[in-house]
């Protein structure tokens, strides 16, 4: 009995993470809707701004993404649209809500 224990929650374990990306993904989706960034993002089509897989690609293999994209979603630089400099809207959220959010987009 206890052999059947083990190996059914071996099988288990590969399905452990994608229920947690999945929440991770409703998190992140949450955070974008709450902070109006859908506005001029979007997941791939691109609108005033890059879409997230726009930039997931961007940015795949560059070992300062997570610095980067941190440093522009909490700052409000200054971005151009339609040939206008305006300012990007800075992300209200908590360290572990903007990690989680970059993790996702790079994840696309």
């Amino acid at each position: 009995m206890r052999k059947i224990s083990i190996v059914t929650a071996i099988a288990c374990l590969p399905f452990l993470p994608l229920t947690s990306q999945a929440q991770n993904a409703d998190a992140a989706k949450a955070l974008l809707k709450k902070n109006d960034c859908f506005k001029c993002h979007a997941l791939d089509k691109k609108k005033d701004g890059p879409s997230y897989k726009e930039v997931a690609s961007k940015r795949k293999g560059d070992p300062d993404a997570m610095e980067k994209l941190t440093k522009h979603m909490t700052t409000a630089p200054k971005v151009k649209i339609d040939g206008k400099e305006e300012e990007h809207k800075q992300i209200k959220a908590t360290s572990e809500e903007i990690k989680n959010l970059i993790n996702w987009i790079l994840s696309l």
